[in-house]
Parts: C-alpha cells; sequence; structure tokens
C-alpha cells in the first residue's frame, strides 16, 4: 500500500495528447464536466445522458493511452465509499419523487421503493460519471503541474501553498510509515499473526500510530523551523511562471466545452 503512495504519479508522467495538453486545459475540461453532470435533473434522462459523457469520457482515455486497468482499479478503489451511500437509499423515500410503489416489505418497517432503486441508479450514474473525470485529470497531470495550473486559473496563493505542503509531506508521512513497517518486520512482528495474543497485537499497533504521529509533528517543526531560516513569512508564495496556452490548446478547450455544455442544454429542453 505505501509503495504504491510513491508510485502514484506515475501514470501521469506518461506522454500522450492528453498529457501534453496544459493542466488549465484539463482542469477546466474536467471540473465542467463533473459539474455539468450534477446540474442533470434527477430523471431517467440522466441514464442517456451519463451515457454520452462516459463515451466523451472513453475518447480522452483513450487520447492519455493509459490502460483501461489503470481506470477500472483506482474506480474500483473509490466505489465503496460512494457506493454504500447509494446503496442505502433504497430504503428512503426521497424529495425527487411525488409517489412511491413499494417492492418488497422487509422486518422492521423497512421496505423496498421502486422509485428509491431509480434514483440511486441515477446517483449512481453521476457518481461513476463525476469520478471518472476526476481520475482522468490526476492520471494525466503531475502534482506540481495541477498546483501551477491552478494558480494560474487564479486560486488564491495562500491555498496553493497549502495544498502543495500538504502533497509534499504526505509523501514523508508514507516514508516514515514505511520506516516503521521495516523496523517492525525486522523485529518479526506480524500484525495479523493469529498465534499472537490479540490484545498484544493491539497494544503494539496503538503505539505505533501514536509514534508515527510524534514522528510527523516532529518532522513538520523541523521543516517549518527551516522555512523560517530561509526566509518564509506571511507574504511567502508559491512561486508560478506565467505561461501561454497554445492555439491547439484553445482548440481542444473549446471543443470540450461546447460539447460539455450543449449535452445538458439539450437533455434540459427534453426533461
Amino acid at each position: 500500500m505505501i509503495e504504491e503512495l510513491f508510485l502514484i504519479e506515475k501514470d501521469a508522467y506518461k506522454k500522450s495528447p492528453f498529457h501534453d495538453l496544459d493542466a488549465r486545459i484539463k482542469i477546466v475540461l474536467c471540473f465542467s464536466a463533473l459539474i455539468a453532470v450534477v446540474s442533470l435533473p434527477y430523471s431517467p434522462l440522466v441514464f442517456r445522458a451519463g451515457l454520452i459523457f462516459i463515451i466523451f469520457f472513453g475518447i480522452l482515455w483513450a487520447s492519455s493511452r493509459l490502460s483501461p486497468v489503470v481506470y477500472l482499479k483506482r474506480l474500483l478503489l473509490v466505489l465503496p465509499f460512494g457506493g454504500f451511500i447509494i446503496f442505502f437509499q433504497i430504503f428512503f423515500q426521497n424529495r425527487y419523487y411525488t409517489v412511491f410503489h413499494p417492492l418488497l416489505s422487509l422486518p422492521f418497517g423497512i421496505s423496498i421503493y421502486q422509485e428509491s432503486i431509480e434514483f440511486a441508479l441515477i446517483l449512481l450514474v453521476k457518481f461513476i460519471v463525476s469520478v471518472s473525470f476526476i481520475i482522468l485529470l490526476s492520471s494525466t497531470t503531475k502534482m506540481q503541474d495541477f498546483l501551477e495550473g491552478a494558480g494560474r486559473l487564479g486560486m488564491p496563493a495562500e491555498f496553493t501553498l497549502s495544498l502543495g505542503m500538504m502533497i509534499r509531506y504526505l509523501f514523508v508521512f508514507g516514508y516514515v510509515l514505511r520506516k516503521m513497517q521495516q523496523a517492525m518486520e525486522s523485529r518479526c512482528f506480524d500484525p495479523f499473526n493469529k498465534e499472537l495474543p490479540y490484545k498484544y497485537r493491539l497494544k503494539k499497533i496503538g503505539y505505533a500510530i501514536g509514534t508515527l504521529f510524534i514522528r510527523s509533528y516532529e518532522q513538520g517543526e523541523r521543516t517549518y523551523i527551516s522555512m523560517l531560516c530561509r526566509g518564509y513569512g506571511r507574504k511567502s508564495h508559491l512561486f508560478i511562471r506565467k505561461k501561454a496556452i497554445l492555439r491547439y490548446e484553445w482548440g481542444v478547450l473549446i471543443a470540450g466545452m461546447t460539447f460539455i455544455i450543449l449535452i445538458p442544454l439539450f437533455f434540459l429542453q427534453m426533461y
């Protein structure tokens, strides 16, 4: 798991037409598609609109020359978090319907409704499409490029600096955790070894978690003192170079935004 953290940007360093786009273009396209999908009304029309957006996503993913396996792995990693909430929607009456038809009655007065199942499927489509574009952005954009692109788009410098430091020390946190894991392995400690007493394993894991946070705190203090010694202050910001958007990138942006805007408008007229 920790090793995967250090390789999280491996796909973003590859070369492809979509990888080579300016980070601002990718950010605007992906977040615009996400907003367009979320803004669609809760109706069966979402199924057709979602299919069109998935096809659009598929074209962009194909231009990135990344394997579909990469997308599926990341989608399956995120799916349980949203899927858990979506699944429980089938047991509730939501405000988007006025009449509900029970399909199945369960103990304790719980019922499964036909309209609630439809609503859950609509949520699932919106969730999958939204997460797909986030995966596309994260898989084709380096973290540093993402920060610079967000800064060029007008993100406040305080947010850019804070986000950059958080990303930077996420890897430091992982490095400290890996060192602790190696130390435990060298002492033949396995937290999943059932031959060891449960309380003993739980106690050692608690000590390890406490030590991890103490080491992270100490590392943060040392880093902050080093930053002060190098002139860090209230007016310190992440330096972002000016960069012009090329003509073909403007063309990609205009074509993509036209598609993203027209599809919701078309389905809103049918609603």
